[in-house]
């Protein structure tokens, strides 16, 4: 098993997908420790008109109930959040969502980039940014924030990705930490909570 360079001080994670990423993401869920601490903050392109069902596909798998967060609802410790269809989701300062429905960005609403991007913002070097499988740039940019801001990057193996464009947009635009399998980000995760549990 890798080890990592982990320690207390993270106070969030965020996670972005598109194509060929909700198996990952389905087994990261079912693999995360019910006790995990921090906030999980999901972003992935969902089809706008399709309201129900996704979040059921998730729950099914998932050790933990996700929730799609409403417009200025307070950010939680340990609770997985899920951008809702149609709208970009925002972290502010004060720890709350925020939701908007400006223009697409990336052809996406909610887009990556943004909620990224506005995590970076607000947890700075305290925040853990993933991006796995997807077919368009979406997240590259969000991932650079989030280095440029002295958070811990990771995007999937791209040799795993069903299609790797969204990493490898990552991995032009920044220094990225790690490129990891979802077998690693799942053992990545497994020992965040330990260190995180003391």
């Amino acid at each position: 098993m890798k080890k990592y360079a982990i320690n207390d001080q993270y106070k969030a994670v965020v996670i972005g997908g598109s194509a060929g990423s909700f198996q990952g993401i389905t087994k990261l869920l079912s693999a995360l420790p019910e006790d995990f601490p921090l906030p999980i903050i999901l972003c992935l392109h969902r089809l706008k008109h399709v309201r129900n069902g996704f979040v059921e596909a998730l729950d099914i798998k998932s050790t933990k109930k996700i929730y799609e967060p409403l417009d200025k609802e307070p950010i939680k410790r340990g609770k997985v959040y899920l951008a809702p269809s149609n709208y970009h989701l925002c972290v502010e300062l004060g720890n709350y969502f925020s939701l908007s429905t400006e223009e697409m960005i990336n052809n996406s609403r909610p887009a990556i980039d943004i909620t990224l991007g506005t995590c970076a913002y607000v947890y700075r070097h305290k925040l853990i940014g993933i991006l796995l499988s997807g077919a368009n740039r979406d997240g590259g940019a969000g991932m650079a924030k989030i280095a440029q801001k002295g958070g811990l990057t990771i995007v999937q193996n791209r040799a795993e990705c069903m299609i790797p464009t969204m990493p490898q947009a990552a991995l032009d635009m920044s220094p990225i930490d790690y490129e990891l399998t979802i077998n690693e980000i799942t053992d990545f995760l497994n020992q965040l909570h330990k260190t995180l549990k003391g």
